[in-house]
């Protein structure tokens, strides 16, 4: 150790670790123990040397103000313990917070219809990933639930629409549909199925009667054409 050192450390102790008289009753440590340190310590036990709160803005605000005073919006302060004690506090105020609703939303779920997609063989090690891009859009007018997404593998042309009322008693017409863009661009009959096929790239509802795709050419090669659509659901 260099004499900087030496000296370094003994400042250290000096500053922090002097006697303490009026601590010697307390338990624990009977000496100033170093101020960062005591706020890490995963203790119940008030800090030894507690902050000094005195001409701090945000308490003076608090104290002068009748309607933050004891409002239950803001957190408690606790300026004689560490943070681990306020971080299991918060922690069981918000676990307090969140049961109830985790209580009453996981016993209003329930399954209101299967619909089977797509099969694969169970020999398969991993199965591929066929679902692609779901959207969910909400249609308050008419109560319906909407569900877009693409089907990957043989179907990339396609994309599905799936509606549900948001009255599970009730259904509607048409629940799952699919829309397959293919060459519908085209100019003309003679211009082969191949040469113009289409894909989804992505979809998303614009609004409540109108879903926005973008599509891309499927031919393989440079300057793939790019075209944003504006499809009305009817």
């Amino acid at each position: 150790m260099t004499q900087k050192d030496i000296t370094f450390v003994a400042d250290f102790l000096t500053e922090h670790f002097n006697e303490a008289p009026e601590l010697y009753n307390r338990k624990g440590k009977y000496f100033n123990v170093e101020r960062v340190g005591q706020y890490l310590k995963d203790e119940d036990d008030d800090l030894v040397s507690p902050p000094n709160t005195e001409g701090n803005q945000w308490f003076n605000f608090l104290k002068d103000s009748t309607h933050l005073k004891e409002s239950p919006l803001l957190f408690p302060y606790y300026p004689e313990k560490s943070l681990h004690f306020v971080k299991r506090q918060m922690e069981g105020v918000i676990d307090q917070c969140l049961q109830k609703p985790a209580d009453v939303i996981g016993k209003s779920v329930h399954q209101a219809v299967c619909m089977s997609l797509y099969k694969i063989s169970q020999s398969e090690d991993s199965t591929p990933r066929l679902f692609k891009l779901p959207f969910l859009w909400n249609d308050r007018t008419s109560n319906l639930h909407y569900v877009l997404f693409t089907m990957l593998e043989n179907s990339i042309s396609k994309i599905h629409i799936l509606r549900r009322h948001t009255d599970t008693s009730r259904s509607v017409s048409n629940g799952i549909l699919a829309v397959e863009f293919g060459n519908f661009l085209n100019n003309s009959i003679n211009e082969s199925s191949d040469s113009r096929c289409y894909s989804c790239l992505d979809a998303h509802f614009y609004d409540d009667e109108t879903v926005t795709v973008v599509l891309k050419e499927s031919v393989q090669q440079e300057g793939k054409e790019r075209v944003l659509a504006q499809l009305p659901l009817s």
